[in-house]
């Protein structure tokens, strides 16, 4: 029982829901800045979610590497490859759902270039594959590496993502969108059809090349766990981990001078600075549930999100798309075509935007019980004892 750390498990459960939370507003032109991402160089609350997550995919290891090794390497290849597969499966299988779509009043199979074959245009990256691949290439790292040359291998690759992305940079701005040195690995890896279309240029912020500073995250995230686990329940382990934590954001803050903290190309020092972050947000969720042992009532809505974090994430970006295949009319638009809507923008249109003139605000609450939703769905999971593990 020592062993087990309620924290880390609302830490895990809180980045679920404020995941949740920030990608599923009322509508995308209504947000408050806290709750958006930057627009390229700098952090709000909402660009820690990711690293947040794949912190916690690091600090699972931590409880979990031990028993792999004793199992052998034939143990850990099958178990570490089937769960990249399968959550590499899931994140096509998202970008690709509903896989049927309306066009001209009718239901037809989804496709998006070659209409002979339905999975020529499906995006290929995505935040599941990101996390899968960092947990593949961080899980290698971590099983073969004792834990200092495991952290010297991630300064390593820190400092090389660094010097690729100046180098192979466009010389003007290698940190500008444009001038990234992974939009051309992309493009050339994956193709054009199977890129990110939103950006105003060809830009997937989940591309390949980040993928060598973001599996440092996952590192970190293991080597903080494997921290905690050694020291047990005491007040040195917390304060020597809030130490490490502060230093990470003050060696994140300074690099940022000349490797600017960013999240969709996934900079080193953005790296450095969430991990520090999250390290000092489980520091206190120590000291408070486990060093001073005060009650967690509150805290166990957190919890059930940890339970089923993966299964809960797929699920909130799947249900909308498949519910918004039941529509019906919506009045006319101003050049006379029918409009139509379905249950989720309905809901705010007619429910969470009159409640204030403040758009903004209609769409916070919107999102706000979206979170509820889902938590109760997570939490009739919990009392079944439904633990859907990937």
């Amino acid at each position: 029982m020592n062993k087990r750390f309620y924290s880390l498990d609302v830490f895990r459960g809180a980045t679920v829901a404020f995941m949740i939370l920030v990608n599923n507003p009322g509508t995308w032109s209504a947000i408050f800045p806290p709750l958006d991402h930057a627009p390229w160089h700098g952090c709000t609350p909402t660009d820690l979610v990711f690293p947040f997550f794949l912190f916690a995919v690091g600090n699972a290891m931590a409880f979990v590497m031990d028993r792999l090794r004793e199992a052998g390497d034939k143990a850990f290849w099958k178990k570490v490859a089937v769960r990249t597969l399968l959550i590499l499966a899931i994140g096509i299988f998202l970008n690709w759902s509903p896989f049927v779509r309306w066009e001209n009043d009718v239901l037809v199979f989804r496709h998006w270039v070659n209409p002979d074959n339905p999975l020529s245009g499906v995006r290929i990256t995505g935040v599941l594959q990101r996390i899968a691949l960092c947990y593949f290439f961080a899980s290698i790292i971590i099983y073969y590496a004792k834990p200092k040359v495991a952290a010297i291998i991630g300064a390593v690759l820190l400092l090389v993502y660094w010097i690729l992305t100046y180098k192979l940079g466009d010389a003007a701005d290698p940190y500008s969108m444009a001038g990234y040195f992974g939009n051309a690995i992309d493009q050339s890896v994956l193709g054009v059809p199977h890129l990110y279309k939103g950006e105003k240029i060809l830009f997937d912020p989940e591309g390949l090349a980040g993928v060598l500073s973001s599996t440092v995250e996952v590192i970190i995230g293991y080597l903080a766990g494997r921290f905690i686990i050694q020291r047990g329940k005491t007040f040195e382990m917390v304060t020597t981990l809030l130490l490490a934590g502060c230093a990470l954001v003050f060696i994140g803050y300074c690099w940022d001078m000349i490797f600017p903290i960013n999240k969709k190309i996934w900079t080193s020092s953005y790296t450095v600075y969430t991990s520090g972050l999250a390290i000092i947000t489980i520091c206190f969720l120590l000291y408070w549930i486990e060093l001073k042992n005060k009650p967690a009532k509150g805290l166990k809505f957190f919890e059930v999100f940890g339970k089923n974090p993966l299964f809960i994430f797929v699920l909130s970006g799947f249900l909308p798309r498949v519910l918004g295949l039941l529509r019906w009319p919506a009045g006319l638009s101003s050049d006379g075509k029918q409009l139509y809507t379905s249950s989720f923008p309905w809901f705010y249109e007619h429910i969470c935007k009159p409640l204030s003139p403040n758009l903004k605000i209609g769409s916070l609450i919107y999102a706000i019980i979206t979170v509820l939703f889902y938590w109760m769905l997570a939490y009739w999971l919990d009392r079944k004892k439904v633990y859907i593990k990937v």
